[in-house]
């Protein structure tokens, strides 16, 4: 999917890196805003939406046969990459005080391959192409699931991991420091940049899952990503009607920790407002977008347009 992508969509300038687009047309603000906020602990912003999802699990129930295993994980997955592909912003990155537009759409999902207190647990991370329906993401997602829900079994990033588990304490230093600098110029291996969780557009997790309310996530140093989203459990709570009638309602909390150096405030609003939207009336990811928008700061970078 990676490969397929970058053929179709990708072509890389003398500015660009291999994981995305330099982004040159910004206004000044956010051009110094990276150097004097250089880390993403300095630039985090919180939000929290609160999803009703009656209407979605019903949804869900009706297309229970031609859309096997669709869950609330899946259509917000669908969502947030539909909305990547309206709203391209919400798909750069902070490098080395620049800006960087992603050239791909990918979430990392951490993953439990037996549902145990000691089960283990793996990442996996799924590509979509912009123009991706809810029918594509789950079959994805699933084809990625059956591919590491194995007990024991090892992908890329179990593998890794396990390797520089072996390191004495000095060289693990070494190979980091190595790691993290080659990062910020770009040259960091692409092998390593496939297998990491932190170099995605979008981190999510589903701690509802294991009964546990919405948490907001920090971001992390390592890697590009500059949303975590993380949805929390059901929940059934009264609330007042446009008639002013008493009603129950089922939902779930989303909270998202951004990067605000990649976009402005406005620009963040917007976009929630937009995904609620798509939340709203689930039925529309069902096809593929009317257009796949580019984002704006980098040019005519797209072979197809």
């Amino acid at each position: 999917m990676e490969k397929e992508y970058t053929l179709k969509y990708w072509r890389k300038g003398i500015n660009d890196r291999y994981d995305g687009w330099r982004v040159k047309k910004v206004d000044p603000v956010f051009a110094v805003i990276p150097y004097f906020l250089r880390t993403r602990m300095d630039a985090q912003n919180f939000f929290e939406e609160c999803l009703p999802i009656d209407h979605i699990e019903e949804f869900i129930k009706e297309h229970k046969e031609d859309i096997p295993d669709l869950s609330i994980m899946h259509v917000i997955m669908a969502a947030l990459t539909r909305l990547i592909s309206q709203r391209p912003r919400l798909n750069r990155f902070v490098m080395w005080n620049k800006i960087y537009a992603r050239n791909h759409i990918n979430i990392s999902i951490a993953v439990k391959r037996s549902l145990t207190a000691d089960g283990e647990e793996t990442l996996i991370k799924p590509y979509f192409m912009p123009d991706a329906t809810l029918q594509d993401v789950v079959r994805i997602t699933r084809d990625e699931l059956n591919a590491n829900q194995k007990q024991g079994q090892q992908n890329g990033s179990d593998a890794v991991s396990k390797i520089m588990g072996f390191l004495p304490p000095w060289l693990m230093r070494t190979v980091v420091f190595c790691l993290l600098n080659l990062d910020k110029v770009g040259w960091m291996p692409k092998f390593i940049n496939k297998v990491s969780p932190w170099h995605c557009s979008i981190f999510l997790t589903n701690i509802g899952s294991i009964g546990v309310e919405s948490i907001y996530h920090h971001l992390y140093e390592f890697g590009t990503c500059s949303m975590f989203t993380a949805m929390g459990r059901k929940s059934r709570k009264n609330i007042i009607d446009k008639e002013g009638n008493i009603e129950e309602q089922k939902s779930i909390q989303l909270k998202f920790v951004f990067d605000e150096r990649i976009c402005d405030g406005y620009y963040y609003a917007a976009s929630m407002r937009m995904l609620n939207q798509i939340l709203l009336n689930p039925s529309v990811l069902l096809v593929p977008p009317a257009q796949v928008i580019v984002d704006d700061g980098v040019g005519k970078k797209r072979i197809d347009l």
